[in-house]
């Protein structure tokens, strides 16, 4: 009998508890959502997440990231500054470890999928010059080449990474670990170091 009820009071705290960090959740994500320049019906956010002024992220319907998201507008590094925006359209789904720096202009259409581990910028730090190898990679100036454009239906593998200056057309395939340096057509599978068509889907 004292153990039916030690199993109950034990089974109600817990479910309490449950109910207490939902709760908390709640309103950790209610708090982030406010902040944003934009966001529409739908938000989820996992745990141990990174995000750096949120007021130059637009993000749409439904959104999904996992744990350890990190996205970053940076307004100011050094001695200089930028108007960084990040648009993220609706029915975005991100999987866990995701890395996005933007001091530019990022772009992710509708119904994208990411899986884990993959980075997206639009900048680098410094040049690959003798002038810049002068000055720790620490100290050497956040430069942009140009905005990345991720349009719709768009399926980014685990492992990926994407560099400034690059536009992945709609319905392209990312395989794993690619890296993507160029322009992707759309309807496309690529892959490689760096990334190339290796099929076209017709």
């Amino acid at each position: 009998m004292l153990r039916k009820i030690k199993n109950k009071v034990l089974n109600y705290l817990f479910k309490q508890f449950e109910l207490y960090q939902k709760k908390k959740e709640h309103q950790r994500d209610q708090n982030i959502i406010s902040q944003f320049k934009k966001t529409g019906k739908g938000f989820t956010i996992g745990k141990d997440y990174t995000i750096m002024n949120p007021q130059y992220i637009e993000i749409g319907d439904n959104f999904i990231a996992g744990e350890r998201f990190r996205i970053e507008a940076w307004e100011n590094y050094g001695d200089d500054n930028f108007t960084p925006s990040i648009k993220i359209g609706k029915n975005v789904i991100f999987n866990t470890d995701i890395h996005i720096g933007c001091i530019n202009y990022i772009e992710i259409g509708d119904n994208c999928l990411f899986a884990s581990r993959i980075y997206i910028t639009d900048h680098h730090h410094g040049e690959p010059t003798i002038e810049m190898l002068k000055l720790a990679p620490k100290d050497r100036p956040l430069i942009s080449k140009g905005s990345v454009i991720i349009e719709e239906n768009v399926w980014i593998g685990e492992g990926v990474a994407i560099m400034p200056n690059v536009t992945i057309g709609k319905n392209s395939i990312i395989a794993t670990n690619a890296v993507v340096t160029k322009d992707i057509p759309p309807n496309c599978v690529v892959a490689g170091v760096p990334a190339t068509v290796i099929k076209i889907i017709k």
